[in-house]
């Protein structure tokens, strides 16, 4: 399946795409959220899409998509996953997987866009690949990993360099700020990708491509990144956590190229669609 969410902001209804069509899924009564990802809402989905084929409403072109899922628990990040990265970011690939956190309100739609943070010079790129928890997990083992993925989706994870590298403490701040976390356009379950290990990932900015990675490159795969976190904190149904970026962020320019208002972002990863964002400039409401 692949699950969609549309509509206005903080007022979106569920969906799914079904043969490249938008359909509301409004009459299931339920939004994609910890407790329908707790309660095997993805089997009841699916009988309810069974027992309504044909019947479903069609969502209208040109409805804004929202985030997939509604805001989850948490959202954890993998830093330096991929060996290119770390060396264009003049790291030393890490012997552990370096886990930070993405604040939920950062969460937007696929096609939202941008805000560049106030006092920001540094705002960045990082196409991922992000995971869907769809149960409760704590202490989880690499070889049952993978029992324990509700789906995968398409997530920019915008960074504010300056903010995350050079103004003391964690990564947290430079990756938390408003809109810096878009995901979609849909979240598909894990029999709609095949092999995680072998997915291409893209970013443009402006039409040039930037980013031009696969999955077979992580240092940490997903069954080992989903184990080793579960050794730290509980991973709740609907958590997100996502992989890591290929090379070709701004910072790894020489010199660095950052983000300004006007750019358009546009990615994607196979079977996981696509989605642009365009950046705008903090502007006090």
């Amino acid at each position: 399946m692949k699950l969609i969410r549309w509509g206005n902001p903080g007022a979106e209804k569920t969906g799914v795409i079904i043969n490249d069509t938008n359909y509301e899924t409004s009459a299931f009564g339920e939004d994609y959220n910890e407790q329908f990802f707790e309660t095997d809402g993805l089997a009841r989905l699916g009988k309810f899409l069974a027992a309504n084929e044909g019947k479903l409403p069609k969502v209208a072109d040109g409805e804004r998509l929202g985030s997939p899922f509604a805001r989850p628990s948490k959202i954890l990040c993998i830093g330096l996953n991929f060996a290119d990265h770390a060396k264009e970011s003049g790291a030393t690939p890490p012997a552990e997987p370096v886990l930070f956190m993405k604040s939920t309100t950062a969460l937007v739609g696929p096609n939202d866009d941008v805000v560049i943070p106030q006092d920001s010079v540094k705002t960045d790129w990082e196409v991922e690949l992000a995971v869907v928890i769809g149960k409760k997990a704590s202490y989880v083992s690499e070889a049952e990993a993978l029992d324990y993925i509700a789906g995968y989706v398409l997530h920019n994870d915008v960074s504010e360099r300056e903010f995350q590298l050079e103004r003391g403490g964690t990564w947290d701040k430079g990756k938390g700020c408003d809109t810096f976390a878009p995901m979609g356009p849909f979240m598909a379950t894990p029999d709609e990708l095949g092999d995680i290990n072998n997915l291409r990932l893209w970013l443009k900015v402006n039409g040039q491509i930037m980013q031009n990675g696969n999955t077979s490159n992580f240092i940490f795969d997903v069954p080992t990144v989903i184990a080793y976190v579960s050794k730290f904190m509980t991973l709740l149904p609907g958590d997100i956590i996502s992989t890591g970026t290929p090379a070709g962020v701004g910072l790894g320019f020489k010199p660095p190229v950052y983000l300004k208002p006007g750019d358009v972002m546009e990615l994607g990863i196979d079977g996981l669609g696509q989605s642009k964002q365009v950046l705008k400039a903090y502007a006090k409401n």
